[in-house]
């Protein structure tokens, strides 16, 4: 959404004309860095808004933080319509969202001043609030330009603004559209959704993808696309060379969860869920190259013979080794780490166990392992707990029943002078994963793509025409 101009003309109207315009829903994200002023830096952890009003110390810092927010708002609206009307109608909209989440949160702040009522319990509410407002700033520019281009756009306004009462999600959704003639009408939804359940409750800052699945189920869509920067391709392009790696065709939606896995979503997995339960296939394409097919992904795809697709991987992993000779036969030990682990809300990607030990592969900071670690040796006096920094690498595809796949993945991380911490692969066969150290992730990426996927030059792989 950062790059509108180019998004406005490759997707929302490219070589469209007339009613080829039409029958297509668009649901928007904000644009680049508005969530995390609003919230709080996905990556950094720098507090926006929210975070300066749930620190409740200083009403002066979440004022001026939401000041900030609109300047970058208006100045956004000033950057994309040169004119007035356009201009004026941006700012008017904005400005009036922003006016009303400043007196609501005053408001709130004030009433829990007093004893009987705790600004905790409604944080959440505010969370959403504050998040909604980065959606319905992009999507409703979004209709303004297209309506400037002679285009019969509707604004489908999922944040609940100035509703009595939330719906439940799939009835929010489905009555948003009931009405619409898409026919004739080009609908642009916003990525949040306000519902009874609270989507940030469960998904946080993934919200966006999971309203765009629903609104897919809920209108019966023929086909869902992710518009991203970038193709999915058979591995990072930083890592092997853009020339080496090459745009993967097809695909199947067992893969896009082993990406999710390793925190590289095609898809958030439950709105997958969705669209795989609505028999609804997802397409991937590159915003930027509106031409090219992308990476088309359905329930029932496999390669026609066994390859390897994609090499991809996670280095933000900790090893949590857990020895203990009294485990043995005992599965309360795994039972009971696991729900600490959870109960920490740390994300275990894989683990592995021998007769008197159990490492979990887990996605956490280091403070945050450490406290895992500690509580584990508290509960298992016995027990003796390393933790280990490596990365995880992974060759994963639709049908990985390779003869020899295991041996020439050994071989060629050998030849790169890496060694291999532990292997996993599953009688499925879909995924091969090899732990190695952190240091030696680039290396290891590099490795096994030039090893299961160049040699043939690219011939194992589906590439789109």
């Amino acid at each position: 959404m950062s790059r509108f101009e180019e998004v406005l003309q490759n997707i929302f109207i490219g070589q469209r004309q007339g009613a080829e315009l039409y029958q297509r829903i668009f649901v928007v994200s904000a644009y680049s860095g508005m969530t995390n002023m609003l919230l709080e830096h996905k990556k950094t952890g720098e507090p926006g808004v929210y975070e300066r009003f749930a620190d409740a110390h200083n009403e002066d810092a979440w004022l001026e933080a939401l000041d900030n927010v609109q300047q970058a708002m208006t100045a956004k609206n000033a950057e994309l319509f040169k004119g007035e009307y356009e201009l004026q109608a941006a700012n008017r909209f904005i400005e009036g969202r922003i006016s009303d989440v400043r007196d609501c949160m005053v408001s709130l702040q004030q009433l829990c001043s007093y004893g009987h009522f705790q600004l905790t319990e409604h944080l959440m509410k505010v969370r959403e609030m504050l998040a909604s407002l980065g959606e319905a700033h992009s999507a409703f520019n979004t209709v303004l330009a297209l309506k400037k281009h002679g285009i019969n756009a509707r604004l489908a306004d999922l944040t609940g603004w100035n509703q009595r009462e939330p719906k439940a999600f799939q009835d929010m959704v489905r009555d948003s559209f009931a009405g619409i003639d898409f026919n004739s009408e080009l609908v642009v939804a916003t990525g949040y959704t306000h519902c009874s359940e609270g989507l940030m409750n469960t998904f946080d800052r993934g919200y966006s993808e999971i309203t765009f699945a629903q609104i897919a189920a809920a209108t019966g869509a023929s086909e869902a696309i992710i518009h991203k920067e970038y193709h999915l391709s058979s591995a990072d392009p930083a890592l092997v060379g853009v020339d080496k790696v090459v745009t993967i065709g097809r695909t199947n939606y067992d893969v896009a969860d082993q990406l999710s896995n390793l925190g590289m979503e095609a898809i958030h997995p439950k709105a997958a869920r969705t669209l795989r339960r609505a028999g609804i296939h997802l397409r991937i394409k590159n915003a930027f190259e509106p031409e090219h097919q992308g990476t088309l992904i359905s329930q029932d795809y496999c390669s026609e013979k066994p390859c390897v697709e994609i090499i991809a991987g996670r280095k933000d992993v900790f090893g949590i080794e857990v020895f203990d000779q009294e485990m043995l036969g005992d599965v309360e030990y795994d039972l009971e780490i696991t729900r600490l682990l959870k109960q920490l809300k740390l994300y275990v990607v894989n683990k592995d166990s021998d007769a008197n030990s159990i490492t979990y592969y887990v996605s956490a900071s280091r403070k945050m392992i450490n406290r895992a670690s500690r509580l584990i040796e508290e509960r298992y006096p016995m027990a003796e707990v390393n933790v280990h920094n490596i990365a995880i690498v992974s060759a994963i595809g639709s049908d990985l029943k390779v003869k020899g796949i295991l041996a020439k993945t050994v071989a060629a991380l050998a030849e790169a002078g890496i060694s291999i911490q532990a292997v996993h692969q599953s009688i499925r066969q879909v995924e091969m994963q090899c732990v190695v150290q952190e240091e030696d992730y680039d290396a290891a990426i590099a490795a096994l793509h030039r090893a299961l996927i160049e040699p043939e030059n690219h011939g194992d792989v589906i590439v789109a025409a």
